[in-house]
């Protein structure tokens, strides 16, 4: 299938082992949202797949690309590129300046020029805050910048942190509408962390429900949707 395929894969925080023999795949062009409670090692599955915190075992590949153990800056010019919670946006940069901070290894400035263009089309809000300190916006805006400065980079795959954290349920549906667009004319494939159970479940094609590290149940995201007893048991609607 290629994809992003994870197998087996076991992380650990000194003696608390987070994520446990976890496997699943995220098909290519796809919206896959993988979501549990806090805590169940969703962040640490990101940080693993992107160099920043090392595997115990297992593999993750995206197509033929292994990921585990690879550098950052690497993964990001194979276009393996990672949305953190909250930490994505420099806020003393004006929103250009951190746009332009994903684009900066890029040698072909006129397609910069192109996303930086696409990406003010798909968030007209930032249009008129080019110029401003990222400290002055909006939980929302400043999410939406994070997402921006990501696709300056034009990446494959678009690993994303709990967009939906701390903004108002409006908001979070407009992100979660615009990560659809980006699924839809271009071929994105996005792995989307998330709280978040419902509103991410409605904009995924496919669901992955972890707990405590482990995998609970994958499948077709209208389906867990449907799923009174997973509901109750782990999605806390």
């Amino acid at each position: 299938m290629s994809g992003l395929v994870v197998k087996d894969l076991s992380v650990s925080h000194g003696a608390v082992q987070a994520v446990r023999n976890l496997s699943f795949a995220v098909a290519p062009g796809s919206l896959t949202a993988i979501i549990g409670a806090n805590g169940a090692g969703k962040t640490t599955l990101l940080r693993a797949l992107t160099g920043l915190k090392k595997a115990e075992s297992g593999s993750a590949f995206w197509n033929d690309l292994s990921l585990l153990g690879a550098k950052p800056e690497g993964l990001v010019r194979a276009g393996v590129v990672h949305v953190a919670d909250g930490k994505s946006v420099i806020p003393e940069f004006t929103v250009e300046e951190n746009l332009d901070l994903g684009g900066l290894w890029r040698r072909d400035k006129k397609d910069v020029a192109l996303a930086k263009s696409e990406i003010l089309q798909l968030f007209p809000a930032l249009t008129t805050r080019m110029k401003q300190h990222a400290a002055t916006l909006s939980g929302g805006e400043r999410q939406m910048v994070a997402i921006g400065r990501a696709l300056m980079s034009r990446p494959k795959l678009l690993l994303l942190d709990e967009p939906s954290l701390g903004l108002a349920p409006k908001v979070i549906a407009n992100i979660f509408d615009s990560l659809n667009q980006l699924r839809s004319e271009f071929g994105l494939t996005i792995a989307l962390v998330e709280q978040n159970a419902m509103s991410a479940l409605k904009v995924a094609d496919h669901g992955v429900v972890i707990n405590l590290g482990e995998l609970v149940a994958s499948g077709p995201a209208s389906q867990l949707l449907s799923d009174p007893a997973l509901r109750a048991a782990y999605l806390g609607f």
